[in-house]
């Protein structure tokens, strides 16, 4: 009998005591091959992805990849990596999850045919600006510096005035 790796397993469940427990997943990839990963953001031949419900949009942790879209200095991206370049999965208030060695077996370099993410729900797709995901963090504050090398002069202040907040039942 075939050997079914618990890795898959284990990534859904830890994934699943974060979000249970109001926590950010936090996902650290060994980046190699092809990967499909913002690479700007590697450092050290890793990345770290915040893998919540709210900064992902179609998230999958399959057997064999871990797939999304999640938007990057406000630019959405579509995130792909085999599950053996997970290096950990934990929870960013408390540092608990569980950590891998990655396993390079030939499964980092992106198959040709990957399908498009498509959203999960029959309900029609809302507009882009509504339906984008909170943008996507990346620890130890590696969106401020990209944002800072974007951004020439001074933010904008935001708009002055009480925020509106619209109850919905």
């Amino acid at each position: 009998m075939k050997s079914v790796p618990i890795k898959p397993y284990l990534l859904r469940a830890i994934h699943e005591w974060c979000s249970d427990h109001g926590h950010t997943p936090y996902m650290v990839v060994a980046v190699k091959g092809t990967m499909q990963v913002p690479m700007e953001y590697v450092k050290g031949g890793e990345i770290t992805l915040n893998v919540s419900y709210n900064a992902t949009r179609n998230l999958q942790l399959g057997d064999d990849y871990v797939r999304f879209s999640a938007r990057f200095n406000g630019v959405s991206r579509d995130i792909f990596v085999p599950v053996g370049a997970v290096v950990s999965l934990f929870a960013r208030e408390t540092g608990e999850g569980m950590a891998w060695e990655p396993e390079f077996d030939g499964s980092e370099v992106m198959p040709e045919r990957v399908a498009p993410l498509r959203a999960v729900s029959s309900e029609p797709e809302a507009a882009p600006a509504e339906a984008a995901p909170v943008d996507a963090e990346v620890a130890e504050a590696e969106p401020a510096v990209a944002r800072a090398e974007d951004d020439d002069d001074k933010p904008t202040p935001p708009p002055a005035g009480r925020g509106h907040l619209r109850v919905v039942k």
